[in-house]
């Protein structure tokens, strides 16, 4: 073991992949710390956008989400688009929230696939210029046309095919698009089989209908089939064909399908939730599949398929090269370019008389089994051996199958990293080929979504807070683990392409499926604009004070990218999160242990990387957050069922803690994402919370507090009337008032602001503010009883949930001058002298906790009242570290190698993900609210 610093970490980190990922990180943080500058030498240019990750080769079509100021412009504003240098770029615009003066906040914008992919633009008031070739929805009876200039796309409006055709130049390139799944059924009296089901349409609707973009939403359930004789050919050889389902339905899905004018890409955003029983309902594949039309010679067939580093695996159906004749040079040429070959009369005649002894594969396969291995295999038909073709570590997910006259390139974003994953081509030797991109792999094991343990003996609310909780941190209630509602969402591309691509063409696309272009405004705009409750800053390293906080963001958001490759935080349903707890003994991340386990979100780990992304626009954080985004608010909470739509506590399974609460599905960790993209399925997410209060009716969150003693939050009543419940003003109404707030700047549904005003004039009136006791919130009108005691009540957890940061849009937003002073005099109070406690509140506070975290509060006492003295004492709460791990003042992390582990790793056992959220947290806020009165060392 050997100490090594942050430069040392970097520099010797060795695992192959871990460093190539951390590099290409690093090499991103290092060009955004080149050009973040001290706020004073970076002047806005409220009008210009720039790529996340610079200019692409080309466009898939693009659309993005834009701040504006207060005041700026009204909700009829139209807006304009052209490059630096002045051309004209067609705009597609729409409103994504608005101010309280109804003028806009934030709207979305889209450009066509056809626009120009220079370094940047500039977006201005005024008429959008219209697309050469604008997309056109239609709809014809129960089929949807949707006609982007390019392709033609017929959707279907019931039964179960999604997309019934798509066509390029009058040619059909796919047809017969429809949902499978496979369910390995135990329940059977036989044992386990397999049963086959299909995607059902239950409503379709148009949500845009260009004329740069269109949305088409599908929802639906999954109905049982008889398993074909195509489908149990996948090569798994589990699959049985022939046999009648023990269920008629189950697994709901949401799809969307994108489309841009000009673009030959369908985007299809593909959504499930789990309704079935954990104890015998194993997932056993679930995908998307399609037809697509093969015409010509099998010479003149191909499939490729994306390996790692921009590699690119490609293949004829019926192979012309190696043979023991040559067919000549311009046809072999031809072959390995995709291209047409010359006609059979210009080959070699040795080869054209005895081509049909050839052998031409039917089926291929690219199966990504966990993060490191993937394997690429073939056949020449049913029946016959497997051939292995290719092996690596980490496949792309993109592959394709057609002629020189067209085909499809399909492809699984995040295909390693959410594995097991699975390409399927077959029947590629016939008239048409069938394509699956499968989300879960038949070739792998069944989805087991069942318990980890089987209670261990807490059967009482005694033996699991005072037993379980105290000993394994895990909140255990029988039957409170269940999957049931917890969801997933995959994104997938399909280019219907007039030719097989050439190799670099399609590592070209392969690097659109990684990362899809995204056009983002400057931190300093950003900041301009006041969004997100003014919260966060530019980097600025003006100071040698402030530049070791920059340097130290950096250590720590790096630290968590390269555990996150070490520690594989991949597959199905992890990817996205990170571990809560570190176990130093043992050199490992608690995964197994109780609560310590996954994060999910525990005190705003995704605010944090989000506030983080906005004061440095680093790609790699924003690629971060958003795979946290996909999944926190995904597999964390329940979507359907008795719990929906609270989320789960930290656990070893993401949906395995009984503690079903706000903190988790709080819309509020929603919001930078939604903002920032306008994502239609996470605007899905954060109106699932609107009416969230009415779940802790059936499940109040302090329902073990008879246990809690001295140690619970104390500050919750017991409800006695209809839609009250007793509720926390952080865990709880702090999440509550996070969906309210966005729904109401969404749609200014006035319901919703007269819920946040009655909130915040009854917690203005309560007798201790915001430190008052036996707080009961009816969830219909937002208004909190007025508590009858006058003893003060404070919770550590309060805060750190997102209530800080909704508070302070909430002041922004609303005047409530009462609500405003009790928010203060918390910010104040909380980590104040006790003798300072003690003067305002007539007793000194107990059960205070995380005070690093809480210096951000201080600073924004001190920033609002304008008090130096405050700001500076936030500062030095700041430096002790109280309640946090992160008092050093350099980070460091330690080399490990076997045989004290089973691979190198790099670990520094102080950090744990509360602390450095909290820390991340209260270092961004403190820099921008009271950076003035930082000290100089």
């Amino acid at each position: 073991m050997s100490s090594l610093t942050r430069r040392e970490f970097v520099r010797k980190t060795t695992l192959v992949a871990a460093a190539a990922q951390l590099a290409t990180s690093l090499r991103s943080a290092e060009v955004a710390a080149a050009a973040a500058t001290s706020p004073s030498s970076s002047p806005v240019e409220p009008d210009v956008l720039h790529w996340l990750e610079g200019a692409p080769a080309a466009l898939p079509g693009v659309s993005w989400g834009r701040a504006w100021p207060r005041g700026k412009y009204q909700r009829s504003t139209t807006f304009s688009l052209q490059t630096l240098e002045g051309v004209p770029v067609p705009l597609q615009s729409w409103p994504l929230a608005f101010w309280p003066d109804g003028s806009l906040k934030w709207t979305a914008h889209a450009i066509p696939a056809d626009a120009p992919a220079v370094a940047g633009y500039r977006i201005a008031p005024g008429a959008p210029a219209t697309p050469a070739r604008p997309v056109k929805v239609t709809g014809k009876g129960d089929t949807i046309e949707v006609d982007t200039g390019v392709i033609r796309v017929v959707l279907g409006r019931k039964d179960g095919t999604i997309i019934r055709s798509i066509t390029r130049d009058g040619r059909e390139i796919a047809r017969d698009g429809r949902l499978v799944c496979r369910l390995e059924n135990r329940a059977t009296s036989s044992g386990a089989r397999i049963e086959s089901f299909a995607g059902e349409i239950s409503s379709v609707t148009i949500e845009q209908a260009g004329p740069v973009r269109a949305v088409v939403k599908i929802e639906g359930r999954h109905h049982a089939e008889k398993m074909g004789p195509s489908a149990a050919s996948t090569g798994s050889p589990q699959a049985t064909s022939g046999q009648s389902a023990e269920r008629a339905d189950w697994l709901p899905f949401i799809v969307r399908l994108y489309f841009h004018a000009g673009g030959d890409i369908v985007r299809l955003m593909h959504t499930i939730v789990y309704d079935g029983d954990a104890q015998k309902d194993f997932i056993a594949g679930l995908g998307v599949t399609f037809n697509v039309p093969l015409r010509g010679e099998l010479h003149d067939r191909h499939v490729r398929f994306s390996g790692q580093d921009g590699g690119v695996f490609g293949e004829a159906v019926r192979g012309i090269t190696g043979l023991r004749r040559d067919p000549g040079e311009k046809v072999k040429a031809a072959q390995l370019a995709g291209e047409a070959t010359p006609p059979l009369a210009e080959w070699n005649k040795a080869v054209t008389d005895r081509l049909q002894y050839v052998a031409a594969y039917a089926d291929w396969t690219l199966f990504q089994a966990n993060a490191d291995g993937f394997q690429i295999r073939k056949r020449t038909r049913d029946g016959f051996t497997w051939l292995d073709s290719a092996q690596g570590q980490r496949a792309g997910g993109l592959g394709y199958v057609g002629t020189p006259q067209g085909g499809v390139a399909f492809g699984l974003r995040n295909f390693w990293q959410s594995h097991p994953a699975q390409l399927d081509i077959r029947g590629a030797t016939g008239d048409t080929a069938e394509v699956t991109v499968w989300m879960w792999a038949p070739d792998a094991q069944p989805m087991d979504l069942r318990p980890y343990h089987d209670g261990l003996g807490m059967d009482t609310f005694d033996k699991q807070y005072n037993g379980g909780l105290e000993i394994t941190y895990e909140d255990y209630e029988p039957g409170f683990n269940s999957p049931e509602g917890v969801a997933r969402t995959s994104e997938l591309h399909l280019w219907c392409l007039a030719a097989t691509p050439a190799r670099e063409t399609f590592a070209s696309l392969q690097r659109t499926l990684e990362a899809p272009p995204l056009l983002v405004s400057s931190p300093a705009y950003l900041q301009s604009c006041a969004v997100f409750g003014a919260l966060w800053s530019p980097v600025d390293r003006s100071t040698p004070a402030r530049a070791a906080i920059e340097d130290r963001l950096g250590a720590h958001f790096e630290y968590y990218l390269g555990q996150r490759e070490q520690r594989r935080w991949y597959g199905f349903w992890n990817y996205g999160d990170v571990m809560h707890t570190y176990d130093a003994d043992r050199h490992e991340w608690r995964y197994d242990v109780g609560g310590f386990a996954w994060d999910n979100s525990e005190l705003s780990t995704d605010i944090w990387l989000w506030l983080y992304f906005l004061k440095s626009g680093r790609p790699d954080v924003f690629r971060f957050a958003e795979a946290m985004t996909r999944h926190t608010g995904e597999v964390d909470v329940h979507h359907l069922g008795r719990f929906a739509p609270l989320g789960s506590r930290h656990n070893v399974q993401h949906w395995g803690c009984s503690a079903k609460q706000l903190r988790i599905s709080t819309a509020t960790n929603r919001r930078y994402y939604y903002y920032l993209t306008g994502d239609e399925r996470v605007g899905d997410l954060m109106r699932e919370q609107v009416e969230a209060g009415r779940a802790l009716l059936k499940f109040p969150p302090g329902r073990k507090l008879a246990f809690a003693n001295e140690r619970g939050d104390q500050s919750r009543g017991t409800p006695t009337a209809p839609d009250s419940v007793g509720a926390s003003m952080g865990t709880d109404w702090g999440s509550l008032a996070g969906a309210w707030l966005t729904e109401w700047e969404r749609t200014g549904d006035p319901r919703m602001r007269d819920r946040l005003l009655a909130s915040m004039r009854t917690l203005g009136a309560q007798p201790r503010g915001f430190f008052s006791t036996g707080l009961i919130l009816n969830v219909e009108t937002g208004a909190f009883e007025i508590s009858k005691s006058d003893k003060v009540s404070v919770s550590h957890l309060n805060a750190v949930f997102g209530l800080v940061e909704i508070c302070a849009e909430l002041v922004q937003l609303l005047d409530v001058p009462s609500f405003r002073q009790a928010w203060l005099d918390y910010c104040e109070l909380y980590n104040a002298p006790a003798e300072e406690q003690v003067k305002r509140l007539g007793e000194a506070l107990k059960g205070t906790g995380l005070q690093q975290g809480h210096a951000r509060l201080t600073a924004y006492a001190a920033k609002l009242k304008g008090d130096p003295a405050l700001a500076q004492r936030a500062w030095k709460e700041f430096s002790r570290g109280e309640g946090g791990t992160h008092r050093r003042r350099t980070f460091e992390t330690r080399h490990l190698a076997g045989p004290v582990v089973l691979r190198p790793v790099d670990e520094a056992p102080f950090v744990s993900s509360n602390d450095t959220a909290q820390w991340g947290l209260a270092a961004i806020e403190c820099l921008a609210l009271a950076g003035d009165a930082q000290p100089v060392e």
